[in-house]
């Protein structure tokens, strides 16, 4: 295991007030891009299981046929691991990093199942930037059903509204790879950057908002991250399928691969349309089962492929300018044949195709970003943890 650092994601904010729940007139007071980066760790246990009471959001409806998950616990009582000569035990990676959920599962059976903080299996958590990794899939899924021809074609060739910018020259795949040239700043901790200011920008107000930007390179020549461009990632989808973005994922894999439970996917400024880079709401076991259907390449039990068959493989192949990402997934292992989906304050998939393991976190961590001690320690983490349940 490689490189358990880089994360980068983000959405926008709030100060927790369920009182505000999608009214027009308070979205600028609860969701102002500046707030939810800067709450504290009660209000971040409080809110991030509670979404959908503070939010705008659309209901994700669960399957009537969940994925079957059968139990197979191992203990990891003694699980320890070491980061800069200090050993720690698992409770002291859940405290330190509020981890609010862990599960283990390979091949379809529950290793380890734990919560804490007052959550439990059916605990709705946000994803952050994992949802990323999901709209990179639904993007797959509208290849497969015809609506989209090929990454290959201009972006603008589905977004019109971007005609006469820089998007003009820009493919859906460098924008996948997150190599626009758009000069985006994506620093949480300036409230001024443009993170703060546009990420829960959708349609003009987004295509407005990035005609006002620089370019800092040519198409395809350098890697950025960019949450706005994930959102375009979601319009892309909705201008060629006609669907919001919920009732896709509901139809395409929800329901068909057997979440167990609701979500809801948060929606954009305006209250209209769902934010391709951010805030699906799920719970932990339905994080592992978008794993599941990952690692997969997301095939349903009944044999229909729901992506093009080479999909996962393309965007799980390190791309031009960051070998450790590919089609708005994270790169990990030995050869980087394992992957992450990789969200701000601890929220992550990761999935080892080789030994069948997904490995699925809620969290609370007080860092956005994945600092050098968040980022060391989980991958200490991680490597004892597979070693732990190879024993």
């Amino acid at each position: 295991m490689k490189s358990f650092f880089v994360t980068l994601i983000l959405l926008s904010s709030v100060v927790i007030n369920p009182s505000l729940h999608s009214s027009t007139s308070s979205y600028d007071e609860v969701l102002s891009p500046k707030t939810i980066l800067f709450w504290n760790t009660e209000q971040k246990l409080h809110g991030f299981k509670n979404m959908e009471d503070i939010f705008p959001t659309r209901l994700i409806r669960k399957s009537k046929n969940p994925y079957p998950l059968t139990y197979e616990p191992r203990s990891l009582d003694g699980l320890t691991y070491k980061y800069k000569g200090k050993k720690y035990s698992l409770e002291d990676y859940i405290q330190a990093f509020k981890v609010a959920g862990l599960i283990v599962i390979r091949d379809g059976k529950i290793l380890h199942e734990s919560y804490n903080f007052g959550n439990n299996e059916e605990s709705k958590w946000v994803s952050f930037s994992v949802t990323k990794s999901v709209t990179s899939m639904l993007l797959g899924a509208a290849m497969k059903d015809g609506f989209i021809n090929s990454v290959n074609d201009p972006i603008v060739s589905y977004l019109p509204q971007l005609k006469n910018s820089h998007y003009d020259r820009v493919s859906i795949k460098q924008i996948l790879h997150m190599s626009s040239g758009v000069d985006w700043n994506e620093d949480y901790n300036d409230p001024s950057s443009d993170v703060s200011i546009a990420s829960a920008y959708n349609s003009l107000k987004l295509y407005n908002y990035l005609r006002t930007l620089g370019t800092s390179s040519e198409p395809g020549a350098k890697f950025n991250y960019n949450t706005a461009e994930t959102n375009l990632i979601g319009g892309l989808v909705r201008s060629a399928t006609s669907y919001n973005l919920s009732n896709y994922l509901e139809q395409k894999i929800w329901q068909p691969f057997g979440m167990e439970f609701d979500a809801y996917w948060v929606l954009d400024y305006d209250h209209k349309e769902e934010l391709g880079g951010c805030c699906i709401n799920a719970t932990l076991r339905d994080y592992a089962r978008i794993g599941i259907f990952a690692m997969n390449n997301g095939i349903l039990e009944n044999g229909i492929n729901v992506l093009p068959r080479e999909w996962m493989q393309q965007s799980t192949s390190p791309s031009p300018n960051l070998e450790y990402y590919g089609y708005q997934w994270w790169l990990d292992g030995s050869n980087y044949n394992s992957f992450y989906a990789d969200g701000i304050f601890g929220q992550f998939i990761w999935i080892d195709p080789d030994s069948k393991t997904v490995v699925a976190m809620h969290s609370a961590r007080e860092d956005a970003d994945v600092s050098s001690y968040a980022g060391g320690h989980r991958l200490n983490f991680m490597i004892s943890l597979f070693q732990e349940i190879n024993k």
